[in-house]
């Protein structure tokens, strides 16, 4: 068994045993740490598949984390102040069950990553993320203007959506469900990785002429893998929304794109739990880290620089060698 392997399993061991250390000693909030840091590590994940495997480097994943939040507060809204979505030509109304509210954050984040992945992909290099930028940008700005549901201020959710056999509202539960969600993403990950299609997308990043050489259409592989990684993208933004009961045009900006991408560097990019590394750090330097100062950012672009420089293959990297493994 490789180190990268047992390093792994360690981080899946602590995202166990956390919370339910946390449950015996009463230590809710402990719990809620925990949980944010699952759901921006499957954020993070989805990130990974256009980076890591495809070197996409996207500036404007905050897009679909934004629609997955926003999609979950559109129906929670309309379910909790009893309005219908739309009247005519039919009947919508709104909802708190969570499969159909992610449902609604899968499909529409995936239409958002096919039109933005058709457009962005035409460019290359510097020119591909300020394109993810500027897609990113447009609709931050339409969630501030977009007054019907908060504008600029948001727009609060009261009670927590539901789950088939869950009580959502108790901590534990709800951490459990985002966790099992996590593992489903990575096994579906890995298996990605040594499928056709990934190692056809590995080497599209590598080396297009060849790929095309062997008849695949190294466009229409990246297409398909930022589709992927938009739509895990924006499921996570609907677990984050429901775990805040609250969304804001703050979910589409650069800055969280730019998180989104930290978490994934911080990890490991490539490395199949690069993300949670990435994710577990950056929670536990800003909940240790943001009690002593405002300014605890300045310690994570410390640790950053450092791994750029010094652990090129992130925290999983620095810990297990620099032979990748994705079991």
């Amino acid at each position: 068994m490789s180190r990268e392997t047992l390093f792994n399993a360690a981080l899946l061991l602590g995202l166990i045993a956390v919370p339910a250390w946390a449950v015996m000693t009463d230590e809710p909030f402990t719990i809620t740490l925990a949980t944010r840091a699952v759901i921006l590590a499957l954020a993070a994940a989805g990130l990974n598949i256009a980076l890591g495997i495809g070197g996409l480097v996207s500036l404007g994943h905050a897009v679909f984390f934004g629609i997955g939040g926003y999609a979950m507060g559109i129906l929670a809204h309309h379910a909790q102040s009893y309005t219908p979505l739309m009247e005519w030509p039919f009947l919508i109304e709104g909802t708190k069950f969570m499969p159909v509210i992610w449902l609604l954050a899968i499909v529409v984040s995936a239409l958002a990553a096919l039109v933005i992945g058709i457009l962005s992909l035409r460019t290359t290099g510097a020119y591909f993320i300020m394109i993810t930028l500027a897609f990113g940008q447009m609709f931050y700005y339409f969630a501030i203007s977009w007054s019907t549901y908060g504008g600029e201020d948001g727009m609060s959710i009261y009670v927590r959506n539901d789950f088939p056999g869950l009580n959502t509202l108790a901590p534990i539960q709800f951490y459990g469900l985002c966790l099992a969600i996590l593992v489903v993403v990575l096994i579906f990950s890995a298996r990605l990785r040594r499928a056709p299609f990934g190692l056809g997308l590995n080497a599209a990043r590598q080396v297009p002429a060849r790929v095309e050489a062997v008849g695949m259409d190294p466009m229409r592989l990246k297409l398909v893998a930022f589709v992927i990684s938009g739509v895990i993208t924006g499921l996570a933004g609907a677990l984050f929304a429901d775990l805040n009961r609250f969304v804001s045009p703050t979910m589409f900006s650069w800055q969280f794109s730019g998180e989104i991408m930290i978490l994934v560097i911080l990890g490991g990019v490539g490395r199949l739990f690069g993300p949670v590394a990435g994710a577990v750090t950056f929670v536990a330097l800003e909940h240790f880290l943001g009690g002593i100062t405002e300014f605890w950012h300045i310690f994570l672009g410390l640790i950053l620089l450092a791994v750029v420089l010094f652990a090129r293959g992130g925290i999983t990297g620095l810990v297990a060698g620099k032979e990748a493994t994705h079991d």
